[in-house]
């Protein structure tokens, strides 16, 4: 099964005010020049760019505006060269459906101030128009972002590539699919979670799953597909001793079910739980579906327990990000070493694992019914940021985002996925800081320190982001 995200698609629009190019003839070939170099670095950021070329006045804008409503953007990106009047971009901004980013990137860090004439000072003109941009933009009730530098300003190209990036976040709650299977963890009121509330904040779509469409995909898989399975997992993951073979091939069984019921449902995140009662088939595929929730959260289906699916989203966004994201809760406070110990039973983001997986067997599932095989690893040493969403009492989303390390220590050997977080505080203030901001049970725990991309992508949204901090 194919797991790749689509390439955000970027709508590239570039212009200037076309009474320049009678009177000044080096300017429009100069400035489109510029223009060829920002597709460029576009592509160079692995976005799909839709460029439809250099405006010169109204009805160039209107026209352009047409072509990027058609093509169904993830962001347009406005390229002021030099002076153009606001009426040249709102149109694009009103038609498009998708956020706009102006950047004014003027071809190098300064001008040759004795040298330069007025048309080569025009070049250097973009950040003339970016005011009358945002007092229209405002005024038209259309959200506002602009980057400006350089055309080689690696600060500025950063900053543009954070906005594409969370474009193409966007994009993908606004296209996912996301399943949820089985039913609440009774009395976790936290998790719930009011399903209209995903489509409203995020778009997309939740598909709701019954146990029995798992269920009659497992009994379709062939004894050679469960061998194929298990021997996928035997070279993915070192195997404990306490690991039973029989446990195994069922876990193997039951993962290719769950790409199967993936694939047939089309499904970008999948959030499920099962209580189960006296080790019937539905307590049994719940107790088996760690080593296959793991390997599709590996490949980008990312797949959370205890029906959390407020975490499965954040941990698709992780993902999105480059973050990986593995579901993951409180487990203790470490005073002595200032540490929060954070992690999980169940599903986690193969990818971002300190070595190689460990499979453990369990007699017990603490908590849940059944037993089986379950996955154990510390998240990879260095910068990482927890992060979730909140459901508010009105019914917005929120984001609640903190940095931290995760560092070396003493870990728990119980077939979970333990890591200790330095936050850099007392880890009681910040867990009562993290609490404070209403997050739920569970959240995504990624690699890399994300705030900044966290808070673009929240912006294009237009939720809160909370981070807590030291």
């Amino acid at each position: 099964m194919d797991t790749a995200p689509p390439a955000v698609k970027v709508g590239l629009v570039a212009g200037g005010l076309g009474a320049y190019w009678p009177q000044f003839p080096d300017l429009l070939p100069q400035l489109k020049r510029s223009a060829e170099r920002v597709s460029e670095r576009m592509r160079g950021l692995g976005a799909e760019v839709v460029d439809v070329g250099f405006i010169s006045d109204a009805q160039e804008g209107a026209a352009a505006a047409e072509k990027l409503r058609a093509a169904g953007c993830d962001i347009i990106v406005g390229f002021l060269t030099t002076y153009m009047t606001a009426t040249m971009l709102v149109p694009v901004a009103q038609r498009a459906d998708a956020p706009v980013l102006l950047i004014n990137l003027q071809p190098t860090e300064s001008m040759d101030h004795a040298a330069f004439d007025t048309g080569q000072w025009l070049a250097y003109c973009g950040a003339c128009p970016l005011p009358e941009m945002a007092n229209a933009f405002a005024r038209c009730g259309v959200p506002f972002r602009s980057v400006s530098g350089y055309l080689e300003d690696e600060r500025a190209w950063t900053k543009i590539g954070r906005w594409v990036r969370a474009a193409g976040v966007r994009a993908a709650l606004r296209r996912g699919r996301h399943g949820l299977m089985g039913h609440l963890y009774p009395g976790m009121l936290d998790v719930s979670t009011d399903l209209t509330l995903v489509s409203a904040n995020f778009g997309g779509h939740v598909e709701v799953l019954e146990f029995d469409d798992l269920r009659v995909r497992v009994e379709q898989v062939t004894g050679a597909e469960t061998a194929a399975k298990k021997a996928e997992a035997e070279k993915i993951f070192e195997l404990d001793g306490s690991v039973n073979d029989d446990d195994l091939a069922w876990a193997a069984r039951v993962a290719v079910g769950l790409d199967r019921l993936a694939e047939d449902f089309e499904l970008d995140s999948l959030a499920y739980y099962h209580r189960g009662l006296d080790g019937e088939v539905h307590e049994r595929l719940g107790a088996g579906m760690i080593l296959g929730a793991s390997l599709l959260t590996a490949r980008g289906v990312p797949a959370a327990g205890e029906y959390e699916l407020r975490t499965s989203l954040a941990m698709l966004i992780a993902d999105r990000l480059g973050a990986g994201g593995s579901f993951t809760e409180l487990q203790a406070l470490d005073f002595r070493r200032g540490h929060v110990e954070m992690g999980h039973d169940g599903p986690a983001h193969l990818a971002i694992s300190a070595r190689r997986p460990l499979l453990r067997g369990l007699g017990v599932y603490h908590g849940k019914r059944g037993y089986g095989v379950s996955v154990e690893f510390d998240v990879k040493h260095g910068p990482v940021t927890a992060f979730g969403i909140i459901q508010r009492r009105d019914g917005r989303f929120a984001f609640a985002a903190s940095e931290g390390e995760t560092v070396d220590g003493p870990l728990l050997r119980i077939g979970n996925t333990t890591s200790r977080v330095d936050f850099g505080c007392d880890p009681g203030e910040w867990v009562d800081a993290w609490s404070g901001t209403g997050i739920s049970h569970h959240w995504a725990l990624g690699t890399g320190h994300r705030i900044a991309d966290l808070k673009a992508l929240a912006g294009l949204l237009e939720i809160e982001l909370i981070e807590v901090r030291p």
